[in-house]
């Protein structure tokens, strides 16, 4: 079907893939990663079909239930859309989410004894990613680069990253991938990607989201968020002292105590420890129930996975240039909030709504 599509390409005018937020392109994206299909959560009936795109492959069900589509648009300039998954029914899916500790956004992965995924998602070593998330693009990435590499080799140069929810998240981490690979040779340079993130969770912390701005500054990717939704507030965030630039006034405080008169030091000490040992120890926590305990049960379903050591940060901030879809009065009679209805606000549906309505 792909040879196909790309045969026409001569007979359909030049569509040229620009930065930018462009209300059509993530319409039909919606259109689009809506057909998932199968046990997804995110139920899309009333979603029009994609009008320019058209299903080319279906990846097979690889690590904690991820999957990812390949569409593409003929033209004299072709288009491919690599859609991502996001959360199924499937309990291994949601312990994907679950597995919320951090891991360094550099390193390997191994998969099994014969297989290992190396990444270098950004440079700084302060920079940290989802540890569940990286699985899921750890177990999809040699599919997507052998389908990019494949339709580039084919006349595509232009590739559109697309994933809602769960699929957002791995989303972030693909184009980081994506790009990497392009600085390291191993992907051509003249490839444009683009990359829309739907309602999509904070995938790493505040190191993480300077390299991917920085590598897809300009307008090459965009993090579409309805105001109402949840998720994309999640995973819960907690900064300490130490999630700061090595140059900080923190790490000069014991000095600065030990020069003050005994019993004012005393109460320094104190008081800079009840301020600043809540959040550490929060941290502590956080990673070893969402990090040790979930990885315990994930290991059982992924058995021989091994990866870095757990980074010992939790902050997690929202990442990207973001476009708010405006959730005005009018929204709120077509989806009030109920407390029944946890993702109401989270589904294609709205998101379709809200994006409709943009001028």
């Amino acid at each position: 079907m792909l040879l196909l599509l790309l045969a026409g390409a001569g007979r359909l005018p030049a569509q040229v893939l620009k930065p930018g937020f462009d209300k059509a392109e993530y319409l039909e994206l919606l259109r689009l990663h809506a057909r998932q299909g199968g046990l997804d959560s995110m139920w899309w009936a009333g979603i029009p079909r994609p009008r320019e795109f058209r299903l080319v492959y279906r990846s097979p069900v690889v690590g904690l239930d991820n999957r990812w589509d390949l569409w593409a648009k003929a033209g004299a300039q072709p288009q491919v859309v690599i859609s991502i998954r996001g959360t199924t029914r499937a309990q291994v899916s949601w312990l994907q989410n679950l597995y919320a500790a951090m891991v360094p956004a550099t390193g390997e992965v191994r998969l099994s004894a014969t297989r290992t995924f190396s990444y270098r998602l950004a440079d700084n070593p302060q920079a940290a990613v989802h540890a569940g998330w990286l699985l899921g693009l750890a177990f999809q990435a040699e599919g997507i680069v052998h389908k990019v590499d494949s339709c580039y080799r084919r006349g595509t140069r232009d590739f559109i990253i697309m994933g809602h929810s769960q699929g957002g998240a791995i989303a972030f981490l693909l184009t980081s991938h994506l790009r990497s690979l392009q600085q390291q040779g191993q992907l051509p340079a003249d490839m444009r990607l683009k990359t829309y993130c739907s309602a999509g969770p904070k995938p790493g912390n505040l190191y993480y989201a300077y390299a991917y701005e920085s590598a897809t500054q300009g307008g090459w990717a965009v993090n579409v968020v309805n105001p109402a939704d949840w998720v994309p507030e999640v995973p819960l965030s907690v900064q300490t002292v130490h999630d700061f630039n090595p140059a900080n006034p923190f790490v000069g405080v014991p000095a600065i105590l030990k020069k003050q008169p005994f019993g004012k030091r005393l109460v320094l000490r104190h008081v800079y420890r009840q301020l600043a040992a809540p959040s550490r120890r929060a941290q502590r926590r956080y990673q070893r129930y969402l990090g040790g305990f979930i990885g315990k049960a994930v290991s059982k379903e992924l058995p021989g996975l091994q990866h870095s050591p757990f980074y010992a940060s939790s902050n997690y901030v929202r990442t990207g240039p973001t476009v708010v879809l405006p959730a005005d009065a009018a929204y709120y009679v077509k989806y009030p909030n109920d407390p029944a209805k946890l993702f109401q606000h989270h589904l294609f549906q709205p998101y379709y709504y809200l994006a409709e309505r943009l001028p």
